[in-house]
């Protein structure tokens, strides 16, 4: 009986140990992605990957497919898997869902938060505070992701959590300085995350759902800053080309 079982016994090892890895290479391609080590439009390379990874090119080709099903990247027939390009109207749709899916997680989290919740969030509310007087935006914008994820997550609702992930996911595409389209841009994010956390821990769940709802207004606003800055530095650069030439 032990040795007509073998063979499936191992089929199984072999399907946890290729999921295992297809997880890692595509955690590892998504950091990439979402550290902007790969731009939006660049082309991913199986073999290249698999190479730099030291796989074979089977998980390299699962993770592709999974991270075309977050939204990351898509695949174009005969020419290849690309990162994908967000376009300022398509952010727009992905903030305004955001906003309703944080707006219900705060609802929910503030009704059963507790000190060790609380005490998260402060820590991720320290270190956007330090990243701010370092004038760190990278960790900064490390320390934010972290403090909405944890509001999602604690609000203990599986569904919702995976959607929001996708979406901001599929937001990190939106390769935009947003925190950097004013001066006082970091401070004012800043003070809208300690009020958030304020209204969580007193367990204030309408004061919480309404700063949450106009503070991803407010990263929405910035967005089309930073989108304004960049089109009119472009302008000014190609205006100077020509008096130039």
């Amino acid at each position: 009986m032990t040795e007509n079982m073998q063979p499936e016994s191992v089929d199984v090892i072999e399907v946890v140990r290729r999921h295992s890895l297809t997880a890692l290479v595509r955690d590892e391609i998504e950091r990439h992605i979402v550290e902007r080590a790969l731009a939006p439009g660049e082309k991913l390379n199986e073999a290249d990957w698999a190479a730099r990874l030291g796989v074979s090119r089977g998980p390299v080709r699962e993770a592709f497919r999974a991270l075309e099903q977050a939204g990351l990247v898509r695949t174009e027939k005969n020419r290849g898997v690309f990162v994908r390009t967000v376009s300022l109207a398509e952010a727009d749709e992905i903030y305004a869902v955001r906003a309703v899916l944080e707006e219900a997680a705060c609802r929910r989290l503030a009704g059963c938060i507790d000190a060790m919740h609380v005490a998260c969030l402060r820590r991720c509310v320290e270190t956007m505070r330090e990243a701010l007087d370092a004038h760190d935006h990278d960790a900064y914008a490390r320390a934010n992701v972290t403090f909405h994820d944890a509001i999602v997550a604690g609000a203990g609702n599986a569904k919702l959590y995976e959607t929001y992930r996708r979406l901001v996911g599929e937001l990190s595409l939106f390769r935009r300085a947003a925190l950097a389209a004013r001066a006082d841009a970091m401070e004012r994010s800043l003070a809208e995350h300690r009020d958030i956390l304020t209204a969580l821990a007193s367990r204030d769940a309408d004061r919480a759902a309404a700063l949450m709802r106009a503070h991803v207004e407010g990263g929405r606003r910035r967005a089309h800053e930073a989108c304004e800055g960049t089109v009119h530095n472009a302008c000014v650069a190609g205006r100077g080309g020509i008096e130039r030439m």
